[in-house]
């Protein structure tokens, strides 16, 4: 990742949601070409700026790298923040969380879209699916044993109980 990536303000977003209190819950970015893909062919991947995640990315490029019309939805998914924080945080905090992955796709020459939403990750990222009516869901897996899971809690599991649609868990 460039210096540049990181140190400048994130482009004006594409779309921006707001709750009943008129708090800003969600903002998005589109890439080139990542509006033309047709329902149901875009896979969506969540990020949390970890290694894993990173790595569900990438294996998600590889896998549909050659499939034509396929795109890619990442999403990142940010605790709640005040309604004066949300004005700029969730949309600074957002892209520069998803930065690795843009990269990524843009290596692999995948059309995307990024969401940065706030709430609870797993029920934000399987309501964003349905909504965008993904094709299925990519996680990346920290590898914890279930006892681990347990106490530190896994969004990977949670996400899989939760998902209406297929669910790539990558470790």
């Amino acid at each position: 990742m460039s210096h540049e990536d990181t140190s400048r303000a994130p482009p004006t977003p594409h779309q921006d949601r707001r709750d009943s209190m008129g708090r800003r819950v969600a903002v998005s970015w589109h890439g080139a070409g990542a509006v033309v893909s047709a329902p149901g062919s875009r896979w969506l991947v969540a990020v949390d700026g970890s290694d894993c995640s990173l790595q569900a990315v990438a294996m998600l490029a590889r896998l549909l790298a050659p499939a034509a019309g396929a795109g890619v939805d990442v999403v990142h998914v940010q605790s709640w923040l005040s309604k004066e924080a949300a004005e700029t945080e969730l949309e600074r905090r957002g892209w520069s969380a998803l930065t690795q992955a843009r990269l990524l796709l843009d290596a692999a020459a995948l059309p995307w879209r990024l969401h940065a939403v706030m709430g609870d990750a797993a029920t934000e990222i399987t309501g964003l699916a349905d909504a965008l009516d993904s094709r299925g869901i990519a996680i990346g897996s920290h590898g914890r044993t279930a006892a681990e899971s347990v106490l530190l809690g896994s969004v990977a599991q949670q996400v899989i109980h939760r998902a209406r649609r297929p669910v790539l868990v990558v470790r």
